[in-house]
């Protein structure tokens, strides 16, 4: 066959052939819109940093490893202190027997809460290290890191302690070094 007996087609209406219906392009617009917000709010969320003192801390519902249900509705007028852990940690490890001697110490007055929350972990080894440091307050897995992702923490150990109005009071970032610094966090809270 000879390149010249080809019929040939009009530009215009092989142009028509080629191009997408209206629809498809509003929908490829809606989505790119959805998307870029999507990623604009996370930028901004991810940008807002940790929770800082005085912030009110929002209701934390956690289920320990022993199945008591905590709700910190339930403990306003309190000071709760707010542990977050791993048994992979080793700076957690150093500052087990600090909590645990802090806890005994207020836990008699009923004043305060002590809570660790398990951050990315497993319930045996979980377990196996609150045995191992003798550790008795409540201790809880965060489920879907549903409260670390509230708190924006960025490791293990942190610690944030709420006082008797629900008001963030104190961050620690990293091990607590011995009762005594606790205690002289703590016990201004409850004057």
């Amino acid at each position: 066959m000879d390149i010249n007996q080809i019929p040939s087609e009009d530009p215009a209406e092989q142009a028509g052939k080629n191009r997408l219906p209206i629809p498809v392009f509003i929908l490829a617009g809606i989505l790119l819109a959805a998307f870029l917000g999507f990623l604009y709010m996370g930028l901004q969320r991810s940008q807002q940093g940790p929770v800082q003192v005085g912030d009110p801390i929002p209701p934390i519902s956690l289920t320990t490893f022993d199945g008591q249900v905590i709700d910190t509705t339930a403990q306003k007028g309190n000071v709760i202190l707010l542990n977050f852990w791993a048994s992979w940690c080793k700076p957690c490890e150093s500052e087990s027997a600090a909590l645990q001697s802090a806890w005994e110490y207020y836990q008699p007055g009923g004043q305060v809460l002590f809570v660790g929350i398990d951050y990315v972990d497993t319930a045996p080894e979980a377990l196996a290290s609150l045995k191992k440091y003798g550790i008795t307050f409540p201790n809880g897995p965060d489920l879907g890191t549903k409260i670390s992702q509230m708190f924006r923490i960025r490791g293990v150990p942190e610690t944030y302690i709420i006082d008797r109005n629900g008001n963030l009071a104190y961050i620690q970032i990293g091990p607590f070094s011995s009762s005594e610094e606790i205690q002289s966090i703590i016990d201004p809270l409850l004057q």
